[in-house]
């Protein structure tokens, strides 16, 4: 009876020491200069599937095959499955560890006594080695919170990881088609420009025009077609772009040639008080990269006090002929205690070392979420701002169409100057140029204002 209490004794104190955890315990920061930060990490509903809502089949194919091909998920999806594993591993360090032996030694004079000179001995062992490290002061259990949070942040990497390469699939698409854009519209004008050359060189063998008129439609059909080559450059950019994203060889990649840019039926809307840095999941990395700085700190303080473990051994020890019985049964037990004493001025250097690195932590989390809010509301102003670029430049397209109909007609009446028809036929190209490079960038910017508020954005 008095021996089961001294041991249920010696167990609550065990349980009760272990209990104790150095170091400062984490909390989240509530509030960033003014700025709240009361809520947990969210993956917002439309993350996996706002791009949607530009209905564009082929854009929709290509991001669903980025998202099972790109390696940089894949490295990321198998990032998250080694914190994991790390995790699982520290925290299993509470429980005791023990191993199952066999062994066989022989040896010649063991020892320096006379009587031993030439005799070998012979033997072997067999049974279970065990160890227990208690956690008297918590350093495993501040690793194991370390683990967990790199574990999380982990997941929440590969969470941005997928934002950021649905949003890069989306601007290359963007790029690719605005090229297309752009290409067409050249070849178009080289159309129109070859019909007015035909119409001057008709002129001059009339005697109506001069070489003079020639030479300027020549030149201005020449620079044109300069600048065909630089749209095809900057197609094949955003192919190739593309097909690393996509984790396809060169020329695979098959689009079609549809040079329109996808247009969203419904703008943009935001919620009032909705909290859209939930949704950043770099930000709650960053978060999550400070609580595994915070319990670090636990770690290097606990080396301040002793460390005790156990180790013990259960199983037979025998002669030369292996025999499992009673009598070569076998046991010990073998508590150390352990402590840093004569080296604390390292200790207290590696203390210093966590409390440096977690202040380095909460100066890149708060960073990060000054750097969100800004980054939130430049997407914003920026789409708004290329939207009143686009519709200024639609009705100056507009305007200089009319202008060039206008002169071509007064021309091919004789009633109107050559001149005026080049600068008509000139603005006109340049006017539509462009306005497929503001399409282009509002669609892009478009992409940026769902990748700042990390896909929680709605339509209204």
């Amino acid at each position: 009876m008095r021996n089961t209490l001294k041991v249920s004794v010696i167990a609550v104190l065990v349980a009760g020491l272990t209990a104790c955890a150095v170091g400062p315990d984490y909390q989240t920061p509530a509030k960033v200069a003014d700025i709240s930060f009361n809520s947990p990490y969210q993956q917002a509903e439309q993350l996996q599937n706002w791009w949607q809502a530009f209905d564009d089949a082929a854009l929709n194919q290509l991001i669903s095959r980025a998202l099972q091909q790109n390696r940089t998920l894949a490295e990321a999806s198998a990032n998250v499955d080694r914190a994991y594993a790390v995790f699982r591993d520290a925290n299993n360090d509470f429980l005791p560890k023990g191993t199952l032996d066999a062994g066989y030694q022989a040896s010649e004079n063991g020892t320096v006594l006379p009587e031993d000179n030439g005799v070998i001995s012979r033997g072997y062992s067999t049974g279970a080695s065990l160890s227990w490290d208690l956690d008297i002061f918590g350093k495993l259990r501040r690793a194991s919170e370390a683990a967990e949070a790199q574990a999380q942040q982990a997941d929440l990497l590969w969470h941005d990881a997928q934002l950021q390469i649905i949003s890069q699939v989306a601007i290359s698409y963007g790029e690719y088609r605005g090229a297309q854009l752009r290409l067409a519209v050249a070849e178009q004008n080289l159309h129109n420009l070859q019909q007015s050359r035909t119409i001057v060189l008709a002129r001059l063998e009339a005697g109506m025009a001069s070489e003079l008129e020639l030479a300027q439609i020549d030149v201005q059909l020449h620079q044109v077609e300069a600048s065909v080559p630089a749209y095809r450059a900057a197609l094949l950019s955003a192919d190739a772009t593309l097909s690393a994203l996509l984790a396809m060889r060169p020329g695979e990649l098959k689009l079609g040639s549809v040079p329109k840019l996808p247009e969203l039926t419904q703008p943009v809307a935001l919620v009032a008080g909705e909290n859209y840095l939930r949704y950043r999941a770099d930000i709650a990395s960053s978060e999550r990269q400070l609580a595994a700085q915070t319990a670090s700190i636990g770690v290097a303080t606990a080396d301040l006090y002793p460390n005790l473990s156990v180790r013990g051994f259960l199983g037979f020890i025998s002669g030369p002929g292996l025999t499992l019985g009673s009598d070569t049964q076998s046991w010990s037990v073998a508590p150390t205690l352990s402590w840093q004493a004569a080296d604390l001025g390292s200790v207290r250097a590696r203390i210093r070392q966590a409390e440096a690195s977690t202040q380095m932590a909460l100066a890149r989390f708060e960073q990060q979420v000054f750097t969100a809010i800004n980054e939130m509301q430049l997407s914003l102003t920026s789409y708004n701002l290329s939207r009143e670029q686009q519709l200024s430049a639609e009705q100056q397209w507009h305007a200089s169409n009319k202008a060039v109909q206008i002169a071509r007609q007064r021309y091919n009446a004789g009633s109107g100057e050559f001149f005026d028809l080049l600068d008509a036929e000139r603005e006109q190209l340049r006017s539509r140029d462009q306005l497929a490079q503001l399409q282009q960038q509002s669609f892009i910017r478009l992409v940026g204002i769902y990748r700042s508020f990390g896909g929680g954005i709605q339509l209204m």
